[in-house]
């Protein structure tokens, strides 16, 4: 028994674990990560339409592929100018336009 634990000491993250934290925030936040994942499945459909790679839909967003690659991960709290640049890139809708007298 002794040289089994030995074995996964020698194989154990030397940086403690953040599961429970992690646990914690999705249940914490299971409304909003919902939507956010219907954001990012809406524009995957939507670019492979398209045809558009991450890279191409970074490129008319104005911003980095790697932000492109955490949104479409469902995880990325997006400001409304982000939602709003997704929408005109994508002809998407997620917010409907308020009425402006």
């Amino acid at each position: 028994m002794e040289t089994t634990v030995n074995k996964i000491k020698v194989y154990a993250s030397k940086t403690p674990s953040r599961w429970r934290e992690e646990a914690e925030f999705r249940i914490g936040n299971k409304t909003w990560l919902r939507y956010s994942q219907t954001v990012a499945m809406k524009m995957l459909d939507r670019m492979e339409e398209l045809g558009l790679t991450q890279k191409m839909l970074a490129e008319k967003m104005g911003c980095s592929q790697q932000y492109i690659s955490k949104i479409l991960k469902g995880k990325e709290n997006l400001s409304l100018e982000t939602l709003f640049k997704i929408e005109k890139v994508l002809n998407l809708k997620f917010i409907n336009e308020p009425e402006f007298v």
